[in-house]
């Protein structure tokens, strides 16, 4: 029951008891009785007014509770010059200021924040509590490319990205270090937050892959350089003393020494190979900035295929070609990417025992090259290291060929990855975007 409605019902029966009362009391004398029902009908004045001015204020705040419900904090009450009232309409009008204030610095903040995933350089990915993609900022996108249609509002576990299926793995304030396709490398850290008592993860996706590379490169570069520097020293003067000996005739007049001249001739050839094996090395130090000009990419896989197609048919390997109509024109460096798509071919040469087929294709609305050979494939211990500075999967290789496309492909900006999609078919994928 209302306590309005308890309030009437109070004063109705107090008075019908008054009434009946002064009935009863006061019916033989009849001006106490009319006097009586006076008191009664002031009475009743003074309950209607108590009523009023009690239920007023009721009124007044259940509009302000209707107003605070509604979310609207614009809502304020003017003072009635009663000072009860006017104390909880102070209290009401200062509550909704606070509640107005609060929830403008909240939405600036949200905005913020908003404003702050979206422009990030680094991946955000936000979860619901059930663990589904609510947001995801374009980073994020970029990093695993997708579109936000093909991941919001799916449950993380039905993600098949190999970056998600680490974050499965994961557990709220734990961090780990992969290595993607390619050269890229990420940091993905877990972690959580507390929204409406309830705690929510979300992810960070960290590109490592700059800082890496650029520290791989200064590394290696100081011991090349090192080695480039001792070996050369070395082989100068080595070398110079045995072809001068070697030109001495009067040390070889006798047949017995032609055991030796030829171990010298040998140890000098081998001195040579030393000498050509470090200047290979001190190609990747000395790679000179991309002169970036018009090429047409079309012309140039032609180009290398005719260099590469002798290599080729001694194993009986057949080029084949799905390049879209016309020329394909890029911005790179001509002498450059020649010399990654030579390392490409020859890798896919040799990766082939005997009888198989390699096939270039171009797409024009993905911007991209894809060589794809049918040779042994790549193991899954081998993708992270593809690309690794002395890392080869030969047992005679120097492991800087693969190093030396991947420098050139960085410094022109192109995104590339080597994998093995199926069996008995490797893909080298390059965008030129």
């Amino acid at each position: 029951m209302k306590l309005r409605t308890k309030y009437i019902l109070f004063v109705v029966i107090i008075h019908l008891v008054a009434l009946t009362l002064t009935y009863f009391i006061f019916n033989d004398n009849k001006v106490w009785f009319i006097v009586s029902e006076v008191f009664v009908i002031i009475s009743i004045v003074v309950a209607i007014q108590l009523y009023r001015q009690l239920i007023q204020p009721l009124k007044t705040l259940m509009q302000g509770v209707d107003a605070i419900k509604d979310r609207d904090f614009n809502v304020k009450f003017l003072s009635t010059g009663k000072h009860e009232i006017d104390q909880l309409t102070d209290v009401y009008n200062q509550m909704m200021d606070e509640l107005r204030t609060e929830r403008t610095r909240q939405e600036q903040q949200h905005f913020f924040l908003e404003k702050l995933i979206f422009t990030s350089p680094t991946g955000i990915v936000i979860l619901d509590f059930d663990d589904k993609v609510q947001q995801i900022n374009p980073k994020a996108l970029q990093i695993i490319g997708s579109t936000a249609n093909q991941v919001l509002n799916y449950p993380i576990d039905k993600l098949a990205h190999p970056l998600f299926e680490q974050i499965k793995l994961l557990r709220s304030g734990e961090t780990v270090m992969v290595k993607a396709v390619g050269i890229n490398t990420y940091k993905l850290q877990k972690s959580h937050f507390i929204d409406r008592g309830f705690s929510r993860h979300f992810i960070m996706i960290e590109d490592l892959t700059a800082e890496i590379v650029a520290a791989e490169k200064n590394v290696y570069g100081k011991v090349i350089r090192m080695m480039a520097h001792e070996v050369n020293n070395t082989i100068g003067p080595v070398n110079s003393i045995m072809q001068s000996a070697l030109k001495t005739d009067q040390l070889w007049e006798s047949h017995q020494f032609n055991t030796l001249k030829d171990a010298l001739q040998v140890a000098v050839d081998r001195n040579q190979n030393l000498n050509f094996f470090m200047r290979n090395f001190a190609e990747l130090v000395k790679l000179p900035a991309a002169n970036k000009q018009p090429v047409d990419l079309h012309q140039l896989v032609n180009a290398v295929t005719k260099l590469m197609g002798i290599k080729a048919i001694e194993k009986e390997i057949e080029f084949k070609f799905q390049l879209t109509e016309g020329p394909f024109n890029i911005m790179a460096d001509e002498q450059q990417m020649e010399q990654v798509l030579i390392n490409i071919v020859k890798n896919a040469i040799e990766a082939i025992d005997f009888n198989g087929e390699i096939v270039f294709t171009t797409t024009e609305d993905r911007r991209s090259l894809v060589i794809a050979d049918t040779g042994s494939g790549i193991s899954a211990g081998q993708t992270a290291n593809l690309f690794s500075p002395f890392f080869s999967t030969k047992k005679d290789g120097q492991g800087i060929g693969l190093t030396l496309v991947r420098e050139i492909l960085v410094n022109h900006g192109f995104e590339f990855s080597l994998k093995t999609v199926t069996p008995k078919k490797t893909e080298f994928t390059i965008l030129f975007t």
